[in-house]
């Protein structure tokens, strides 16, 4: 389970749907490389998605 701070994560005005909405696309898209590449996912796409958010791999435009 994830244990995220949240506060952190909307501190740049972000509503909560827009952190949902920019999580659930990017784990389509780490999915999508996956299958493009033929690589095995260990951890779960949204895992993923949220913890490259939290280290600020990728940002909410």
């Amino acid at each position: 389970m994830l244990n995220v701070d949240l506060q952190k994560l909307l501190a740049n005005g972000i509503s909560r749907y827009e952190l949902v909405s920019a999580t659930a696309k990017r784990a389509r898209m780490i999915v999508e490389d996956a299958e493009k590449n033929h690589d095995i996912i260990i951890d779960k796409p949204v895992s993923i998605a949220v913890k490259e958010l939290e280290e600020g791999v990728w940002k909410i435009k």
